[in-house]
């Protein structure tokens, strides 16, 4: 038969040719006769661009971890969140920080003015005066009990400060300048670490009771997934599990199961899992729905290629040999189930055969080209 050749590029400036050759990656016995008649094609690379732009793998007989596939919903990881709530009845005077804002440990979030941390704030500037002036005077110039006493009266007070919800560095600053001026009722509720207000439901002026929530706030950096299914589905999941999760548009994210619900759903009656995922590009908010893919045990050494090696060719399943050095040839196979990132392979392929692992599109494209200029030489 002769050897017809053409030339082709892809990617960037690859230069290839596409050979036909009979009898090469030549089919196991017992395939489709078709397979045996046709001649492979196969596509021959520069050394250079092979090594930029090709990479394989060798088939082999590994054990699978299997997964479970199941709904899953993205949710606050109430270990990295709070809620900003005033202890005291109190009026908003002015607001720092807003729906959507990025805040640090510390950070001022909203101004509150109160009668009662008025009385708590002049309290404890008196008493602070009182303990300087008997500190001053030292232990022999007054009795052992008026200094004790002195010394409770200011701690008290700044415990009482603290309880109302001024900040520790406040009531230093307030203690330490003594000016009864300052003694207005004003303070700052506070960021307790790092994270995004999801919520900030008040006004300016609103007057607000004791626990009513002014901000949600989660550190999103880690976010939990909780995913529900029937109890014979996740019978085999456990604590400490490998998973990972897909949001639409989006690539896998690596996950661990850290919490099994031990308490069913009295609607569904499913029962739940809790992901733990690091969220560091910020793609994952609370309520999103995603797929999610638990570890539940592992396979028998099975024939398997990673997924991408796998691509349609005339309708079928085919991977791409690698025939020699920068040379790979197609071949179909009968697949069977994917488990994670691998495909089973029933037929087609043999243990230790080398196939294209990634640059399956480009040697495809090739293929194709290949077969299209054929077709205009009858």
């Amino acid at each position: 038969m002769k050897t017809e050749s053409t030339r082709c590029r892809f990617g960037h400036g690859l230069i290839v040719s596409v050979l036909v050759l009979t009898g090469l990656a030549r089919p196991a016995e017992g395939e489709e006769q078709d397979r045996h008649d046709a001649p492979d094609t196969y596509v021959t690379i520069d050394e250079r661009d092979e090594q930029a732009h090709i990479e394989t793998t060798v088939i082999t007989r590994r054990s699978l971890e299997a997964y479970v596939r199941v709904p899953g919903e993205v949710k606050e990881n109430a270990y990295r969140s709070w809620k900003v709530t005033p202890r005291i009845p109190a009026q908003v005077v002015a607001r720092h920080a807003r729906l959507g804002d990025a805040v640090a440990e510390g950070d001022r979030l909203v101004t509150l003015s109160s009668v009662a941390m008025a009385e708590a704030q002049g309290e404890l500037v008196t008493a602070g005066l009182e303990w300087q002036r008997v500190q001053s005077l030292g232990e022999r110039a007054v009795s052992a009990r008026r200094f004790a006493e002195a010394r409770v009266a200011e701690q008290q007070a700044r415990a009482r400060a603290l309880a109302f919800g001024m900040t520790e560095p406040a009531i230093e600053r307030l203690v330490r300048d003594g000016d009864p001026a300052d003694a207005i009722g004003r303070f700052d509720l506070v960021a307790n670490g790092s994270g995004t207000v999801l919520a900030d439901e008040f006004v300016i002026g609103e007057f607000v009771q004791p626990g009513r929530v002014l901000f949600d706030i989660s550190d999103e950096s880690h976010v939990w997934v909780e995913a529900r299914a029937d109890s014979a589905t996740l019978a085999d999941v456990s604590k400490g599990a490998d998973a990972r999760i897909h949001v639409v548009g989006g690539a896998w994210m690596p996950g661990t199961v850290v919490q099994r619900l031990h308490k069913q759903s009295e609607k569904t009656r499913t029962s739940s899992i809790r992901l733990e995922v690091a969220n560091p590009d910020d793609r994952l908010h609370a309520g999103q729905f995603v797929e999610v893919e638990v570890a539940h045990g592992s396979t028998a050494p099975v024939l398997s290629v990673p997924a991408a090696a796998i691509t349609l060719l005339d309708g079928r399943p085919t991977v791409f040999l690698r025939a020699g050095p920068g040379r790979y040839a197609p071949r179909a196979v009968e697949i069977g189930d994917q488990v994670g990132d691998w495909t089973i392979v029933r037929s087609g392929v043999v243990d230790g055969d080398v196939v294209v692992a990634r640059g399956v599109f480009e040697v495809k494209s090739l293929k194709l080209k290949a077969s299209l200029g054929e077709g205009h030489g009858h």
